[in-house]
């Protein structure tokens, strides 16, 4: 066998096929057939000189190993070619068509497709299409460049192995759109040919976008792939029914209803409708193999090692982990069919119990989640973790039994009597603090007291005590403190109680004397300052003298009790039904704990570290008249009216007590809605709907989801907030702009605005900068964060004004020209394209550094691409320019000199210098003068009439050729 150029280095025999792999010193691999002793396919390096070769020994690869390192190969594509009809399935495998019914699990052979004898590679079908009413197949190859062979067999035939003749045709892809036709893919006029099963074309349609495959979407529909887009493609009616931006796709998945598609790409999934809406797209980081729908709407797909699900809002997990790649072909309840490598059929049982109670709680089918709770053995970080995630701690709760896990989704959830429940068991300081917080946040003031019991935070204990106004505990926790002998604590409580002769007291036995003079003489105890006096003799404290002094004492709580008033809330439904616990005596202590008056349990605080005796002792006072009390655990005071002759008479004269409330103004808000035009003042103003009534009426904006952010900046940046005291609201007030001490208190100013147009003149700059160091990215976002911002800015003058919209000229030829070349830069494959796009952006109007950046750029792309003619052109434009840099000037001369030999172009392209133009901001194709064209309202992007009542693509905000008034930020325009 004759066909290498230099030396053999390595020979071996396949293990499975009848063929030789060889490589050689001449940089190729070649594969011979072993029978004929012919070659078959050479795999060639540029560079590298291969050496030796290895076959993995139960895997379809090979390793060669070169001058610079190794590559590991395939010699043929593994994944067998089917499709799935009702309950069957009809598959490749080596040269047969076979069949299999997923109810009996019986398979067939139903005709071969390649006549024995015969070896190639990478020749058999990538895709199979059928037609069960007509039992006709259509198997698609990439034999010469794109082949389809059209069978039609009877079911009787099947086993057999009977030779069909085939009616063959040359296409890329081949499809059933019908009971008796298909559509076959021409790439070279970008059309589809409909043919009939005598493989004769009744129809040619031309495709809405270059398309590279089609797939089967619904009776007379095409899905349409190319390289960064889906669309569906109506044969009929020749119109686009819905469009996607997604990855290259490889496979399409429809569901047994045809109401949801997912586009399988190499690492990523992507769900939509059956118009191409879409839902949810799921990466991956090891490549997707395959998938399929089952009957709840849950998509399953395989990885190189994993069976895993996506649920229709994205929610993903792992099902079960494989041995070895599988291609699924269906999901029936808890069984998945599918092929594997060598194309034989397997079932695989997995447990779907995960992925159907997330599916019922995201359907809100809440008797399934509670009778999957009852049944199943659902548990595990990652399910409490989903729970917690999605909202459902309640239902996290009933899944856990240790314990700080359901006292922290009871803290989470709300549920207070789980978590003193959790928190007993526990039993430690943290989780008590951790109670007490949330429990003050309920308002729930009998538990916070209980924690603090708990943990001895005395400190934290007494000024509860002030807040809500329980005196009579606050005076228990002097006592408390002074049998620690806390000091401070002594104190403070002293402090909250408004206690002067115990303060003095205290300052005395620490021996603060003069401190205690100052107290007593302050606050006219003036025995005790006497007293003081003679013991300090010549050291007595002087007093600032013209001072009048006042008793410092707490304010008085607006709400004095246990607990904060709390909204009658009805049982959710999950509660109680999931509770694990049994009823009778459990239920009486729920009751119990819930109803109990937690106030009086600092009677049994435990007494360790006191040092002067029990505190029951200190306590008890005053509390043995209650322990006969028959009413005592019901906690029934005493009105306090007194006997009713003493309650006082209602005045004749009442009259003069009469508060009349005064009228409440207009807010602040709707005086700056009626005095302003402009839509920063609405926004600014809080009403966001007149806002973008104003900005559709002056700049035909629809989009406002950019803004959004803004419109929340700018209507919490004109106000200031301030928290009077806990019971009352939040008083909120306006923030004028230009205020001024002298201004009066009567007339309102304008809303104070956190843009400014300085402020768009440093972003401005730094976009110039970014677009220097070559960042277009994040220079473009710099511009574009421009353009949202404008429409929202509010200057005082008419020159302002003029510097606003000569500011949305320079950044719209940037966001243009910034766009086309992050587009040049994505084609690969279309050089001719490449030029043309590098061309329009010279003629982008921008900074002198950048347009000769530009016109370097555009000069290397044509001169590498031998479009000599256009590389000079530019060439002498960027010599005009005076290029500061040498290595601009001198590349330039370089080009015009070479052109000048040979002053030709290798490619035709769609641009002619000597025309004046504007570019389309949608297409990216030139509209030369004379042209009919239409424009945005807002930056003032040209485009081609076709794209009018389209989104403008430059500023992403306003509609093409929509009518609009104008820009409108300043008050001088409208005076």
């Amino acid at each position: 066998m004759r066909g290498h150029m230099n030396n053999v280095s390595c020979v071996m025999f396949h293990a499975k096929q009848d063929i030789i792999v060889s490589n050689s010193e001449d940089k190729s691999i070649r594969i011979w057939d072993a029978t004929k002793r012919t070659g078959i396919q050479t795999f060639r390096r540029e560079h590298d000189r291969f050496w030796i070769l290895a076959a993995h020994p139960e895997m379809n690869l090979l390793a060669a190993g070169h001058d610079s390192g190794m590559i590991v190969f395939k010699l043929e594509r593994e994944r067998p070619a089917f499709i799935v009809s009702a309950d069957s399935l009809f598959y490749t495998k080596e040269r047969f068509l076979c069949f299999y019914e997923f109810s009996t699990q019986r398979e067939v052979q139903v005709l071969p497709f390649r006549r024995p004898g015969t070896l190639s590679l990478n020749q058999c079908p990538k895709t199979l299409s059928y037609s069960p009413s007509e039992n006709a197949f259509l198997l698609c190859s990439e034999v010469d460049g794109g082949s389809y062979e059209l069978y039609c067999i009877s079911k009787d035939s099947y086993g057999r192995g009977d030779v069909q003749e085939a009616k063959r045709g040359h296409g890329a892809s081949a499809v059933f759109v019908a009971r008796n036709r298909f559509a076959v893919l021409d790439k070279s006029s970008n059309q589809v040919l409909i043919k009939n099963l005598k493989n004769e074309i009744v129809k040619k349609s031309v495709l809405p976008i270059a398309t590279d495959a089609i797939f089967y979407a619904g009776t007379g529909s095409l899905l349409c792939r190319s390289e960064d887009r889906v669309v569906i493609f109506d044969l009929q009616q020749r119109i686009v029914l819905g469009e996607l931006q997604t990855p290259f796709i490889k496979y399409v998945v429809w569901s047994d209803d045809m109401e949801h598609v997912a586009l399988l790409s190499k690492h990523a999934i992507i769900i939509a409708s059956k118009k191409l809406v879409h839902q949810c797209t799921l990466h991956e980081t090891i490549r997707v193999k395959s998938g399929a729908w089952d009957e709840n709407g849950v998509f399953i797909y395989t990885t190189l090692n994993h069976v895993k699900y996506c649920l229709p809002n994205g929610d993903s997990g792992i099902i079960k982990t494989l041995d070895i790649p599988i291609y699924i072909t269906k999901v029936s309840g808890n069984t998945i069919f599918c092929l594997d490598r060598d194309g034989k059929n397997r079932t695989i049982i997995i447990d779907a119990t995960e992925y159907i109670f997330k599916l019922s709680l995201l359907k809100k089918k809440y008797d399934q989640v509670m009778n999957m709770i009852r049944n199943s053995q659902l548990c595990g970080q990652a399910m409490i973790a989903y729970l917690q995630q999605k909202g459902f701690p309640e239902v996290a709760l009933h899944f856990v039994k240790d314990e700080k896990i359901r006292f922290n989704l009871a803290l989470e959830s709300g549920n207070i009597q789980i978590a003193v429940a959790s928190a007993t068991a526990i039993d430690e300081k943290d989780h008590w603090y951790r109670l007490g917080v949330e429990a003050l946040r309920q308002g729930n003031a009998g538990i916070v007291e209980y924690a603090y019991q708990r943990t001895k935070n005395f400190e934290r204990l007494s000024f509860l005590y002030l807040v809500t106004g329980n005196l009579e505990k606050l005076s228990k926790m002097l006592k408390i403190a002074e049998v620690k002998n806390d000091v401070m604590g002594q104190f403070h409580n002293a402090l909250y109680m408004g206690d002067v002769r115990e303060r003095v007291k205290i300052l005395e036995n620490v021996g603060h004397l003069p401190l205690a003079y100052v107290t007593a003489s302050v606050h006219g105890l003036h025995d005790v300052a006497e007293r003081l006096a003679a013991e300090l003799g010549d050291n007595v404290p002087s007093l600032p003298a013209g001072k009048v002094p006042s008793l410092l004492m707490p304010p008085s709580p607006v709400m004095c009790g246990s607990d904060w008033p709390l909204l009658r809330v009805m049982r959710g439904m999950f509660d109680g039904v999931l509770d694990n616990t049994s009823r009778g005596v459990a239920d009486e202590e729920e009751y119990e704990a819930a109803d109990a008056d937690w106030g009086e349990e600092l009677d049994i605080v435990d007494a360790d570290g006191l040092q002067n005796g029990d505190v029951a002792a200190i306590l008890e006072d005053g509390e043995a008249a209650e322990e006969n009390d028959e009413e005592g655990g019901w906690d029934l005071e005493d009105l306090g009216l007194g006997p009713e002759a003493e309650t006082p008479k209602a005045s004749i004269n009442t009259q003069s007590s009469v508060f009349v409330t005064p009228t409440p103004g207009m807010p602040v808000s709707h005086i700056w809605i009626q005095k302003s035009s402009l839509a920063a003042d609405h926004a600014a103003a809080g009403n966001f709907d007149t806002a973008m009534r104003l900005l559709n009426r002056q700049l035909g904006i629809t989009n406002f989801a950019p803004l959004k952010s803004m419109f929340l900046d700018l209507h919490t940046g004109s106000h200031s907030y301030l928290r009077a005291f806990s019971s009352a609201p939040v008083i909120s007030l306006a923030v004028e702009r230009g205020w001024t001490e002298s201004a009066s208190a009567n007339v309102r100013g304008p809303p104070a605005l956190p843009f400014k147009l300085s402020q768009l003149d440093e972003k401005l700059k730094a976009g110039y900068k970014l677009t220097t160091t070559g960042k277009f990215s994040d220079a473009l976002r710099t511009f574009v964060n421009i353009l949202h911002t404008i429409p929202l800015i509010v200057v005082e003058s008419r020159r302002e004004v003029d510097d606003v919209k000569e500011l949305i000229i320079i950044v719209k030829e940037y966001v243009l020209g910034l766009q086309m070349e992050l587009r040049r830069r994505e084609i690969k494959d279309n050089l001719a394209r490449q030029q043309e796009l590098a061309a329009y952006f010279t003629h982008c109007n921008l900074q002198t550094p950048h347009l000769r950046l530009a016109l370097q750029n555009a000069m290397t792309v044509c001169f590498k691409a031998k479009n000599l003619a256009t590389a000079a052109n530019f060439a002498r434009r960027l010599l005009e320019t005076n290029p500061t840099i040498e290595n601009q000037a001198k590349a330039a001369r370089q080009v015009i000199a070479a052109a000048e030999r040979n002053m030709t172009d290798a490619a035709q392209l769609n641009y002619d210098f000597r025309n004046p133009f504007v570019i389309c901001g949608a297409t990216y194709v030139p509209i030369y003068r004379g042209q009919k064209d239409v424009s945005c309202p807002y930056c003032t992007s040209r485009f081609v009439p076709t794209q009018e009542g389209q989104l403008c693509n430059v500023c992403d905000l306003a509609v093409i050729g929509a009518d609009a008034s104008g820009l409108l930020c300043s008050p001088s325009q409208i005076r």
